[in-house]
């Protein structure tokens, strides 16, 4: 049914609703009048009914008003800031049927106070022209809520992968050749892969691959690693095993056209993920780390080494793999991207299981916490890079203690050169809550060897004195210093 056709349940449904209270009439009081059930009228104001023709000439008469003015999408001022609401498409914009959320049901608590609600939406709307907020954003939110609210593990995508390394006798012995991955996009569904395609189009370096689909050409960046390519191989075979039509084409969504789209980047991605990294073994090797008495940054980084996976890769398992089969729920993961010549860092992805963790990306340009693990150790791998001692890879573990909570994370990091943007650094952190659960799975977990370190959120919100790693003036700290001192006198003086 067409968004038009809902909406415009939504709104006849309201109407009655309005006029039915308006004359103080009750469901049976309007049953009897109009000759209709009391579960019909109900289903017309919750809009999922829209009455025919004869219908509308009768609930008019019942109502005291006139068949037209009943149809019509003319409304009162009660009912104006939600007509303007469903004109403007902001909820269909929302995937609200992902989360069981029914709109018509929506729009109903709306109603409740529509002058209130009406001006709440209106400031969100606002909120988002001022921050240059545009759709995708709230696909990628939605996607990150949706990621959580199933802590990142989706048994339909765990088959699937399992489904087509087993039809497709995809060896068992890790790693595997990405080479399989090619040979079966191009014999089984028709590819032509061009493993330079994309070096012919300057405006397009960024990208890591681009899919035509009227050719079933999949043109790739010349500067992606063998790894690389396999992961892009693995997310087509995605799109195409799972019979996925509502696709982004390049290898990151440049802007989303619908919450769908986005969602299906994301099972591709999960599906490639999960062939390359399959979910018995990577469980085991985990199980037998995590056994270690003490801290040992290489074991962790041979796991990763074991399935020639990037750090992302490694990463994004372990999100699957934490919270349903150890028990490690309480968790973030955040990326890190640094330019040295811009001298800045920003999250570009992030994701928080249980609840939102005290590390998180900020749209507002305040300067990360330079105690995190995940900026110092970027900083260390540019300092190497500049004293001519380059690196591929760092790792280190810290004890987050976050100031002025009862929190504290065990952060695990891998630092990196960007590709295909070497010029750049990136780091991937996954940060596990300590507790009794913690405690009792990572036997490494009260090395001495594991730095500890006091932490914040950004330096202007950061009361820490003397930092040596600041990086900008605590100016949020000292307003509400200055708040709290001016609260204070007030209660004081006025008793």
């Amino acid at each position: 049914m067409s968004t038009k056709a809902q909406n415009e349940r939504i709104l006849f449904g309201l109407k009655v609703k309005q006029l039915r209270q308006q004359l103080s009439m009750s469901f049976a009081d309007l049953s009897e009048k109009a000759g209709m059930s009391v579960s019909y009228l109900n289903e017309i104001e919750k809009g999922k009914k829209y009455p025919k023709g004869e219908k509308i000439q009768t609930l008019a008469q019942a109502l005291n008003v006139t068949p037209a003015a009943l149809a019509s999408s003319d409304v009162d001022e009660g009912l104006a800031p939600i007509h303007d609401l469903l004109q403007s498409n902001f909820l269909n914009e929302l995937p609200l049927e992902r989360f069981g959320i029914d709109l018509a049901k929506v729009v109903e608590i709306i109603a409740g106070a529509p002058s209130q609600v009406g001006a709440f939406i209106s400031t969100l709307l606002e909120l988002s022209r001022n921050y240059a907020l545009r759709q995708e954003h709230f696909y990628f939110g939605a996607l990150r809520s949706y990621l959580e609210l199933n802590n990142n593990y989706f048994e339909e995508l765990e088959t699937a992968a399992e489904n087509f390394t087993t039809s497709n006798q995809i060896t068992a012995i890790q790693p595997f050749s990405g080479e399989q991955l090619r040979n079966i996009l191009e014999e089984k569904y028709d590819y032509i892969i061009s493993e330079n395609g994309l070096d012919r189009y300057p405006e397009l370096q960024h990208l890591r691959s681009l899919f035509i689909p009227k050719r079933k050409e999949l043109l790739l960046s010349s500067k992606l690693s063998a790894i690389q390519r396999s992961f892009e191989y693995g997310k087509e075979l995605g799109f195409q095993f799972m019979h996925i039509k509502e696709r982004a084409y390049t290898s990151s969504i440049l802007r989303g056209r619908s919450f769908e789209e986005v969602l299906n980047h994301s099972k591709a991605i999960y599906f490639s993920v999960a062939v390359h990294l399959p979910l018995q073994s990577i469980i085991q090797d985990l199980e037998q780390f995590f056994k270690l008495q003490t801290w040992d940054g290489a074991a962790f980084q041979a796991i990763m080494l074991k399935y020639d996976a990037t750090p992302e890769m490694f990463y994004h398992r372990l999100t699957n793999i934490l919270p349903r089969f150890f028990g490690i729920r309480k968790l973030f993961f955040l990326r890190f991207v640094h330019d040295p010549i811009k001298a800045t860092f920003d999250v570009d992805k992030e994701l928080h299981l249980n609840h939102k963790h005290h590390p998180h990306g900020n749209g507002i340009y305040e300067h990360y916490c330079r105690r995190w693990v995940s900026i110092a150790l970027l900083q260390e791998l540019f300092e190497l890079k500049q004293s001519g001692k380059p690196s591929e890879l760092l790792v280190k573990a810290q004890i987050s203690n976050y100031l002025n909570t009862a929190d504290q994370y065990l952060c695990i990091t891998l630092a990196r050169p960007s590709y295909p943007s070497p010029n750049k650094n990136v780091s991937v952190t996954i940060g596990l809550l300590i507790d009794d659960e913690l405690r009792s799975k990572v036997l490494f977990l009260n090395d001495p060897a594991i730095p500890a370190r006091e932490v914040h959120t950004t330096c202007e919100r950061c009361p820490i004195e003397n930092c040596v790693e600041r990086a900008a003036e605590p100016v949020i700290a000292q307003k509400k210093q200055q708040f709290q001192l001016i609260q204070e006198r007030l209660n004081k003086l006025l008793g």
